[in-house]
């Protein structure tokens, strides 16, 4: 799907005699509150904070015991996934599906995200919160910002810089350059901490460095300075581009707003996302965020509900006429690169030209 294409316009309203009291939305609700879907699962938090912090201090156990050994690489790779876990953990708790109240709610974000795997808890709820509220959406959605790729091809059209030079070939520079996207992570978390409307900046940042300095102490006490860099590297590399697969199939290569495209909630969030299907396996690699629709019209509905809770959206968005969009994980990917590749069209276009002299030679 053309990643620059506009949401289409709504479908023409039901018959009147079939029509139902509130917005299309309102009735969704009725139905998912009416399933229990909203219920707190504080069961299923309790054991999958516990699962995933036992995963955490094995991982470091298991490079501490391993010691100054180029075996070490493979905690790297375990380390990965498990900061990508925790990272998901992080996004259930700032969505308020663990914990009702907002203060155990930071807390316990600031302590996964900020102490746990070095992400500024802060920095990432506000963009994400803009996210939500405009997903896919060129002007409002802070996920679509041409830092590094292009987007749509407006935005390529006015590309100078680094989006300028990587336009032309982004979609094969995508998966390598999510190597980075650890690093960056923890760079704005860092680069956040001058902003002076960020909340709690001093202790979001006595816990950013506090993860730095255990982080990079274990490795470079327990290894030789080769081995610690290697492992980093390898940890961090792996990380990002765990994180970039888990989040690039949920918009990317879907229909992108611009300007005053404002559908209502319903169709803003169903249109612009898409589910990945799979089964167990896939809740647990993607955190959920694999019904990313239905995460997006209920972002405080806690993830084990998610898969229920798909049956009745795409139920409801059938007697709508509204698209409700799932595909494979590798679809989704195919999607995404093939979107990078049309928005970069005007860059390459650019790039092709001759170059036109002054005048004519005689």
């Amino acid at each position: 799907m053309n990643s620059s294409q506009t949401v289409r316009p709504p479908p023409p309203p039901p018959p009147p005699g079939r029509a139902e009291p509130g917005s299309d939305f309102a009735r969704l609700s009725r139905k998912i509150q009416a399933a229990g879907l909203m219920r707190r699962r504080p069961g299923y938090y309790a054991f999958r904070i516990a699962a995933v912090t036992g995963l955490y201090l094995i991982g470091w156990t298991a490079l501490v015991l391993i010691g100054d050994s180029w075996w070490a690489l493979l905690t790297a790779a375990f380390l990965a996934f498990v900061f990508g876990q925790v990272a998901l953990l992080a996004h259930d708790v700032a969505h308020r599906q663990v914990f009702r109240l907002r203060k155990p709610s930071e807390l316990c974000g600031r302590i996964a995200g900020n102490l746990g795997i070095g992400m500024g808890y802060g920095w990432w709820q506000d963009k994400h919160t803009r996210h939500h509220a405009n997903p896919n959406h060129e002007d409002l959605d802070p996920d679509l910002d041409p830092d590094i790729f292009v987007w749509t091809q407006d935005q390529a059209r006015a590309a100078t810089g680094l989006p300028q030079l990587l336009g032309r070939h982004q979609a094969f520079l995508f998966f390598p350059l999510l190597t980075l996207e650890g690093f960056n992570l923890h760079v704005s978390g860092v680069r956040s901490l001058a902003d002076p409307g960020l909340k709690d900046r001093v202790w979001e940042g006595a816990l950013l460095f506090t993860h730095v300095a255990l982080y990079l102490g274990v490795l470079f006490v327990v290894l030789s300075p080769d081995k610690a860099i290697a492992v980093l590297l390898v940890h961090q590399c792996l990380f990002g581009v765990y994180l970039g697969s888990i989040f690039a199939p949920n918009h990317k290569g879907m229909p992108v707003l611009k300007g005053g495209d404002r559908p209502d909630f319903l169709r803003r969030q169903v249109l612009t996302s898409r589910d990945v299907r799979g089964g167990r396996i896939t809740d647990v690699v993607l955190g959920g965020l694999n019904y990313q629709i239905e995460h997006h019209l209920f972002p405080s509905m806690p993830s084990p509900h998610l898969r229920r809770a798909q049956a009745i959206v795409r139920s409801h968005c059938r007697e709508l006429g509204v698209s409700h969009l799932e595909t494979s994980l590798v679809g989704s990917y195919r999607q995404t690169l093939a979107s990078l590749h049309d928005a970069g069209a005007p860059i390459r276009r650019r790039r092709g030209r001759p170059r036109l002299t002054g005048g004519s030679r005689g």
